[in-house]
C-alpha cells in the first residue's frame, strides 16, 4: 500500500474535530429530532383527539409504522455498509432519503375526508409505513456516520453531545413552534399540518448543512484510516450473527432500549397527564415539555465536561436517579400542585441529558472492538440493530399505552366538540404510564450500564492494538 500522509510531509492527523464538523453534524440530528419530537409527543394524542381514531386504533397505528421501520432498520444498514460510491457509504443515503423525508414529514399530519374507523387506520398506517421508511434512509446512515468521524475516546463524547444537544433543541424547538402555531391558528387540522409543513422544509436543509459540513472531514478520515470506507460483504444474517456475539453490544442494546422506551413512554403520555390529570390547557403541556427539555440541554455541556475526567458510564449513574426522583413525585402530585409538576418536570431532564448521549457515544467504542475481533468495519449493522430494537420497544410501549388507555375506559375526543370528562379509571392509568412504567425501565437501564465493559483505559488499549495492525498491514 502506500505511504502514509505523514511520509509525504502531510500535517499529522488529529482525532479531534474542529467546530465546524460537529457544528454540522449536529445539525443533522435536526432531520430526525424535528419529526421524531412530533411524533413522540403529539401523534397518539392526535390520532385520537384530533383524527377521532379510538385509542386502541391509534396505538396500533404507531405498533404497525414502527414494527415495519424497526424491521427495515438492519436492512438499510448492511445496505449502507455494502455501498461503494465517491461520496462513502453513508452519504449518498442522506442525499437520496433528504426530499422524501421532508415531503413525508408533512403528509402523515393529513386529515382525510372521512370518519370511518378503519379507513382512518389505514390511512394513518400508511403514511406512517412511508415515512419511517424515509426517516431510516437518511438517521441510521447519519448516526453511522459518527463511528467513522473520529476513534477517539472524549472527540466521540464531544460529537455526540452536539448530536444530543441538537436533538433536544429539536425538541425544544418542535414545542415552541407548535405553541406558537396552536396559539395563531384555530383549526386543528391545520394546526398539524402548518407544523408538519414547517419541520419538513427544516428535514431537508438540515441533512444538506450535515453533508456539506462533515464531508471534508470524512475525506480526512479516510486518508489516514482508509478500512473505514471498506464496503463489507457478507450476508445480513451472517452479519446480525456475528454483532450479536459481541458481549459489549449485548450490554448498549439493553441500555439503549430501556432508556429510550423510559422516556419516549414519559413523553408519549405526558399531554394526557397535563391536560386531563392536572386539568391544565395545552399551553402549560407546552411549557411542561419544555422545562423537561430545556433542563436536559442545559445540562448537556456539564455532562460532556464530566464525562471527560470520569467515563461514560459514570454520568449515567449520577444523571438516572435524579431522573428517576421527579418521574416518582410526578406519580404522586394532585391537581393544583402545578408548581410542584414543573419543579420535578426540571428534575426529570436532568437525566434525560444522558439518555440521549450515553448510549451513542458507547455505539462506536463497541465498533471499534469489532473491529479488533473480526478485522471488518460495520457500523451500519450496529447501529441498524440498536435501533432496531429500540424502535420495537418504543412501538409495543406506545401499543400498550393506547391499549391500557383503552381498557381504562379513556374517552377520545373529536375537532370541533368540547373535551370529555374521563372515568377516574383512565386518571389512574394516566399517572400509572407516567411514573412507574418509566421508572422500571430506566432501573433496568442502570443494570446494563453496570455491566458495559469498554472503559477509557480498555478503549485505549483497542486503539493502540488496531493501529498496530493497520501499521503491519501497509
Amino acid at each position: 500500500m502506500g505511504s502514509s500522509p505523514e511520509a509525504k510531509g502531510a500535517p499529522a492527523f488529529s482525532e479531534a474535530l474542529d467546530l465546524k464538523t460537529r457544528l454540522s453534524y449536529g445539525v443533522g440530528e435536526l432531520a430526525g429530532a424535528l419529526p421524531t419530537s412530533a411524533n413522540a409527543f403529539l401523534l397518539l394524542f392526535f390520532l385520537t383527539n384530533v383524527a377521532g381514531l379510538a385509542p386502541s386504533l391509534a396505538g396500533a397505528v404507531i405498533l404497525v409504522s414502527k414494527v415495519w421501520d424497526a424491521f427495515s432498520d438492519p436492512l438499510i444498514g448492511w445496505l449502507s455498509d455494502r455501498t461503494r460510491s465517491p461520496l462513502g457509504r453513508r452519504y449518498p443515503w442522506m442525499l437520496a432519503g433528504a426530499i422524501p423525508l421532508g415531503l413525508l414529514t408533512a403528509f402523515q399530519w393529513l386529515l382525510p375526508p372521512t370518519d370511518q374507523q378503519w379507513l382512518l387506520f389505514a390511512f394513518y398506517t400508511t403514511a406512517g409505513v412511508l415515512a419511517f421508511t424515509a426517516f431510516t434512509a437518511v438517521q441510521l446512515p447519519f448516526s453511522a456516520l459518527a463511528a467513522e468521524l473520529t476513534q477517539g475516546y472524549d472527540a466521540r463524547i464531544s460529537l455526540i453531545s452536539f448530536k444530543s444537544g441538537f436533538s433536544i433543541c429539536g425538541s425544544i424547538f418542535t414545542l415552541l413552534i407548535a405553541r406558537l402555531i396552536f396559539a395563531q391558528i384555530t383549526d386543528p387540522g391545520a394546526q398539524y399540518i402548518v407544523l408538519g409543513g414547517i419541520n419538513g422544509s427544516l428535514v431537508v436543509l438540515a441533512i444538506g448543512i450535515c453533508v456539506l459540513g462533515t464531508l471534508p472531514r470524512y475525506r480526512l478520515v479516510r486518508s489516514s484510516h482508509p478500512e473505514i470506507g471498506v464496503a463489507t460483504s457478507n450476508s445480513l444474517l451472517k452479519q446480525i450473527r456475528a454483532a450479536m456475539q459481541s458481549r459489549a453490544f449485548l450490554w448498549v442494546i439493553g441500555l439503549y432500549l430501556c432508556s429510550w422506551t423510559g422516556v419516549q413512554v414519559t413523553a408519549v403520555v405526558l399531554p394526557y397527564f397535563v391536560v386531563d390529570w392536572m386539568g391544565l390547557s395545552e399551553q402549560h403541556f407546552f411549557q411542561m415539555a419544555l422545562v423537561v427539555q430545556g433542563t436536559a440541554v442545559c445540562t448537556m455541556y456539564g455532562w460532556n465536561v464530566m464525562a471527560r475526567h470520569t467515563g461514560k458510564r459514570s454520568i449515567y449513574f449520577m444523571g438516572i436517579p435524579v431522573t428517576l426522583v421527579g418521574l416518582a413525585g410526578l406519580f404522586f402530585i394532585q391537581p393544583g400542585q402545578v408548581g410542584w409538576m414543573y419543579a420535578l418536570g426540571c428534575m426529570a431532564g436532568v437525566g434525560v441529558s444522558t439518555v440521549y448521549l450515553v448510549p451513542w457515544s458507547m455505539l462506536p467504542d463497541v465498533v471499534d472492538l469489532d473491529e479488533l475481533t473480526t478485522g471488518k468495519r460495520r457500523e451500519g449493522i450496529f447501529y441498524g440493530f440498536v435501533v432496531f430494537l429500540q424502535k420495537i420497544g418504543i412501538a409495543l410501549a406506545v401499543f400498550i399505552t393506547g391499549r391500557v388507555l383503552d381498557w381504562a375506559g379513556f374517552m377520545p375526543s373529536v375537532a370541533g366538540a368540547a373535551a370529555p370528562v374521563q372515568p377516574d379509571s383512565a386518571l389512574w392509568a394516566i399517572r400509572l404510564i407516567m411514573g412507574p412504567l418509566p421508572v422500571v425501565t430506566l432501573l433496568l437501564g442502570l443494570l446494563f450500564a453496570y455491566w458495559y465493559p469498554i472503559s477509557r483505559e480498555v478503549h485505549a488499549e483497542i486503539l493502540m492494538k488496531l493501529k498496530a495492525r493497520h501499521g503491519a498491514d501497509v
